[in-house]
């Protein structure tokens, strides 16, 4: 047996479970990229470490498939913790391979580099020369099991010298599934059997899951509407599909969900977006809620299960076979109505073709957009002011093909580094698309370079608003000042052109010719759109945040 050194022993096992790592070399893991080249691993450089677990968390997202990101001791750890924590926070299984301090020892620049990882909510599983292997495998499958980060840290002093040979057992490629053993689901099909105005709300615990097509036949079973969170976007998509659970949903669909009297909640967390601040479920609702989970994520639940969406949609389906289902009757004829009522409802705002400041109105803007871009597309979409234009305008057939970075930390920045991520876990034919503000593009510019490499084909659109679009809507409007809410005008268009990327600058929907024609042409390469939008438009969901806000800063002052 050939000797390996304990980084060869950490590469060789993850390339059990993993093709592609994301980093940035240096001290601490040179011999650790050395060993994975060695076992056949994909190396994708980006130039910040935020970005190695930005990217490997995006590539999970886009793909289903684990990979891993690598980065050295101390500040290029600490560089990565924004994207760690995210990472933790959307319960997306990644892996980040660092250095540590020596075995023996800290050294004057060395932190704790665990008891941060601690204070985000991920475990970190050091590495010893006896069991580089063991421990490796490990904290893979505790990542795949819990749905969350976590950290290989391989000592400093250890990384390059022999590791013991070990007999481990046979990777498990899947996450552990929990289901539910204490009669929760016979309950959950008798108020479902009784439902007059039933609907199903699935998030992306379900699609994780692949609960899809059990969900959609339960619901075409009981006559239920169906909804889904901007994570779970068209997973239920079929006949009294109402599109998206939340501030990017429509006030028709909404008022419809608001009907319920029966709602089945599969693997979401029922945040307050999604609620609506409140406002979504009506009072007297009853709320089942499928979790893998050990408790419920919202004081609304009335009915907890701990179990695997795609198996308790499988068991529901089994009970309901056996149950009178006395409510069909009516949840039909409210299913028909409710097709209705969406047929003749209003859409969102189609935007107007002027504004006061002259700059595009940015729904008008995602409009021209849709119609322009790849039908083949997965789009990844930063957080920022901005962020509901692509759920709410685009055509996104799966959830898969929407990977919304941020939203679970509340960042912006990590847009660019997470299409580094994603290009690569497309398939060949699809073409990335990322959505970002000027603000968190900046953050993030130095894996502009990165995703130029990375993608064989990606439209970059920057919605460009010469500010950080919400603290402008948030607070400029109760009169704070607003110079450190603007940013000097940035020509990306010049950037991306000195990085080797195509490029305009959009100021009329006239100029997405240039666009039309790079796709027109093959759509190879990198296209930025670097559009100049106007701050007049306040995102929907953006102003049910401040009146929810408002709200709550009302009734603290009156208790």
């Amino acid at each position: 047996m050939t000797s390996l050194t304990v980084s060869g022993r950490v590469a060789q096992v993850l390339s059990s479970y993993l093709s592609d790592v994301f980093g940035v070399m240096g001290n601490g893991n040179v011999y650790f990229l050395d060993a994975a080249e060695k076992a056949g691993l994909r190396f994708t450089a980006v130039r910040h470490e935020g970005a190695a677990i930005a990217a490997a968390d995006a590539y999970y997202r886009a793909s289903g498939r684990l990979a891993a990101g690598t980065t050295t001791y101390g500040p290029g750890y600490t560089n990565a913790l924004t994207a760690l924590a995210e990472a933790v926070r959307a319960q997306i299984p990644t892996v980040l391979v660092t250095g540590d301090a020596p075995s023996g020892g800290a050294r004057p620049w060395d932190v704790d580099q665990a008891a941060i990882a601690a204070g985000l909510g991920a475990a970190t599983f050091t590495v010893t020369r006896e069991a580089a292997g063991s421990i490796t495998q490990e904290a893979v499958e505790y990542a795949l099991a819990r749905r969350t980060a976590v950290v290989i840290a391989i000592p400093y002093d250890l990384a390059a010298v022999a590791a013991a040979d070990e007999e481990l057992p046979a990777p498990t490629l899947a996450a552990a599934v929990r289901d539910d053993a204490d009669g929760g689901l016979g309950r959950a099909a008798e108020l479902l059997a009784g439902a007059k105005r039933p609907l199903i709300l699935a998030g992306r615990g379900a699609h994780l899951a692949g609960a899809g097509p059990e969900l959609r036949e339960l619901a075409d079973r009981l006559g239920a509407l169906t909804a889904g969170t901007a994570l779970a976007l068209n997973l239920l998509q079929g006949e009294g599909y109402l599109g998206v659970a939340g501030g990017f949903g429509t006030d028709t669909a909404a008022g419809l969900m608001r009907e319920a009297d029966v709602v089945l909640v599969a693997g979401a967390s029922l945040s307050p977006f999604t609620m609506r601040f409140g406002h979504l479920i009506g009072p007297d609702a009853t709320v089942i809620q499928i979790d893998a989970g050990m408790e419920p994520t919202n004081p609304r639940v009335d009915l907890f299960v701990t179990a695997d969406a795609k198996a308790a949609a499988g068991r529901l389906l089994r009970l309901l076979d056996a149950a009178a289902l006395s409510g069909a009757g009516a949840s039909k004829a409210w299913r028909a109505e409710a097709l209705k009522r969406l047929a003749e409802g209003p859409c969102h705002h189609p935007g107007t073709a002027e504004t006061p400041d002259g700059r595009l109105d940015p729904r008008a803007l995602a409009t021209a957009l849709d119609a322009v871009l790849p039908e083949r597309r997965t789009v990844v979409q930063d957080g920022g002011h901005f962020l509901g234009w692509a759920p709410m305008y685009w055509r996104i057939p799966r959830p898969q093909d929407l990977v919304m970075v941020g939203t679970a930390f509340q960042s912006i920045g990590l847009g660019l580094a997470s299409a580094v991520g994603a290009a690569r876990a497309v398939d060949d034919g699809n073409t990335l698309v990322l959505a970002a503000g000027d603000g968190g593009f900046l953050m993030g510019l130095s894996d502009l370079e990165s995703l130029v490499g990375a993608a064989s084909s990606a439209v970059v659109v920057i919605y460009n608003d010469a500010a950080y679009g919400a603290e402008i809507h948030q607070y400029g409007s109760q009169g704070l000042t607003e110079k450190p809410m603007l940013i000097p005008e940035v020509d990306f268009s010049g950037i991306a052109r000195a990085i080797g990327a195509e490029s305009a600058i959009i100021r009329t929907l006239s100029d997405l010719s240039a666009l039309t024609d790079w796709i027109d042409a093959g759509a190879k390469g990198t296209f930025v759109a670097d559009c100049r939008i106007t701050t007049s438009v306040r995102a929907p969901w953006l102003s049910e945040w401040m009146q929810a806000k408002e709200t709550a800063a009302k009734e603290t002052v009156a208790g």
